[in-house]
């Protein structure tokens, strides 16, 4: 029996090759790989002894050869293939070990050159995955380090690997070299200054019980890289299966989260905050999140950027919540949460990354790309438009509305007071509609002066502004950029409210 190894990724090579060759099994070998193993104490024979032509062309000529993929192709159920082969000196190959060289790793690298990226694009070894991926009934391909160990336990026991085992093989040859295509192919594209087109590379993480509603056929895929404040990458802890709906508003409660550094609690619900909060401490910013609004928590989530603790554990207790996200959880926590059987407990990784993700959203027919809105404005004195100033302590309530409305779906209006919400309006087809929703459940809640209202979009009417002072608004924060914003500014002028402008607006549709 014969394996081909040529590896770019040589992690667990060694132990894996002195395996085969225990068993009896001939290496051959290129290059570098050559080298390691000889190295490392294997016997192995040079590619260039097999095919009787030397390496040339830097090596960019070595394994296009008949006596190799000969050797990986012939199918040996045929006797003429096998005829072939004797006649022209060939021997079959039986195992191709093969990944390729790192070209997604060689454009990631800042300044890399076209020639660069050039050169490390691989020929012969997607060749030789490919020809041992098509003939996966005889030959085994390993392109993975992950199945070296199964492959070699199924050749130590059964003296080769199962059928099955080798058609797996070839299945995922074929995605790598697909993904591996795909990269060059994005690349070379924008080099060459041709329209973009999108690959999109997701592993299927779940099937889902259903979508949206119980009609709706789904399913949940997770992107080939983790990334941070992501659901995908999320280890669950108890509970039941998380649901379509689950990880649409989860997605969402981890967006809030991330705008956060301080100590930060959200209750969320159907994928607009219900309650938010920051706090001295996670408990006191989990008291006020769930004080914001104790009816419409019930059935929702909550997520914190800090671990768990028991005491917030404990008042949990009594709700009724689908999921709670932590970045970790005390020991005491996690049992408290353990008698709720039901309770989804999740823990997601928080730390933050500097690239901005994109965000895909698909439409009928196409498919949206966006950068994920990660921008976070901080709110200065400078942004006042109004002859009214703002306070302090109105500055850090106006602040912490303009992260949060952010997140609410437009129309969008957010009600802040000592650094938590009172009231929230999302999703009308009017703005003013959206600040009477959240100015009612603010003087419901008894709240009925010195309230800071945050807006996600300009206010082009006096209509909201006249509102809000009824109300008992004594600040105002919005995008501004309205051809008739001098009418909000005099009219809060007039009421005695200050106003200020980020100049950014944040919509969420």
């Amino acid at each position: 029996m014969r394996a081909l190894v040529s590896v770019s990724d040589k992690t667990g090579l060694v132990p894996f090759v002195k395996g085969l060759q225990q068993l009896g099994w001939e290496i051959i070998a290129t290059g570098g790989t050559q080298r390691l193993l000889e190295e490392s104490g294997v016997r192995t024979i040079g590619i260039s002894e097999v095919t009787g032509f030397p390496e040339i062309c830097d090596g960019r000529v070595k394994t296009l050869h008949p006596k190799v993929h000969g050797g990986i192709l012939a199918r040996r159920d045929i006797p003429a293939h096998m005829e072939t082969l004797r006649e022209n000196g060939i021997e079959t190959i039986d195992l191709v070990c093969v990944n390729l060289y790192p070209f997604r790793q060689t454009i990631a690298k800042e300044g890399v050159s076209l020639e660069e990226a050039i050169e490390n694009i691989d020929i012969g070894g997607p060749s030789m995955v490919r020809s041992a991926a098509k003939n996966w009934q005889d030959v085994t391909i390993v392109c993975d380090p992950a199945d070296y160990d199964k492959v070699l336990e199924e050749i130590r026991s059964e003296g080769n690997t199962r059928k099955e085992t080798r058609l797996a093989l070839s299945a995922k040859a074929y995605t790598h070299t697909a993904e591996y295509d795909c990269c060059i192919a994005t690349y070379m594209r924008a080099q060459a200054g041709l329209n973009e087109k999108l690959f999109l590379e997701y592993d299927l993480k779940q099937p889902l019980r259903y979508g949206e509603n119980p009609h709706q056929k789904a399913k949940f895929y997770a992107a080939a890289t983790p990334e941070p404040f992501s659901l995908a990458f999320a280890r669950q802890i108890q509970g039941k299966e998380l649901s379509y709906n689950n990880i649409q508003d989860a997605n969402a409660a981890l967006s809030v989260v991330r705008d956060f550094e301080e100590p930060f609690c959200v209750a969320l619900k159907h994928m607009n905050p219900c309650g938010a909060a920051v706090g001295k401490t996670l408990e006191e910013a989990w008291q006020a999140a769930y004080e914001a609004d104790k009816v419409s928590i019930y059935g929702g989530i909550v997520a914190v950027n800090r671990e768990l603790s028991a005491e917030i554990a404990a008042a949990m207790k009594p709700i009724f919540l689908e999921i709670v996200i932590a970045p970790s959880y005390s020991p005491e926590a996690l049992e408290i949460l353990s008698a709720k059987k039901n309770l989804r407990v999740l823990e997601v990784c928080m730390d933050r990354a500097a690239a901005t993700p994109t965000q895909y959203i698909g439409v009928c027919g196409g498919m949206l790309a966006q950068d994920l809105d990660t921008q976070v404005e901080t709110v200065t004195p400078d942004m006042c438009a109004t002859r009214v100033r703002p306070a302090p302590a109105q500055l850090k309530d106006l602040d912490f509305g303009w992260r949060i409305v952010k997140h609410v779906k437009s129309n969008a209006i957010a009600v802040v007071r000592d650094g938590h919400t009172i009231g929230i309006g999302a999703g009308q087809t009017n703005r003013v509609g959206s600040a009477h929703i959240a100015l009612e459940q603010a003087r419901e809640a008894g709240f009925t002066e010195g309230l800071v209202l945050a807006s996600d979009g300009f206010l082009p009417f006096a209509d909201t502004v006249e509102l809000a002072a009824k109300y008992g608004v004594t600040a105002i924060v919005q995008p501004g950029g309205s051809i008739r914003d001098e009418d909000s500014v005099a009219k809060a002028d007039e009421l005695g409210i200050c106003m200020l402008m980020t100049g950014v607006r944040h919509f969420k549709h």
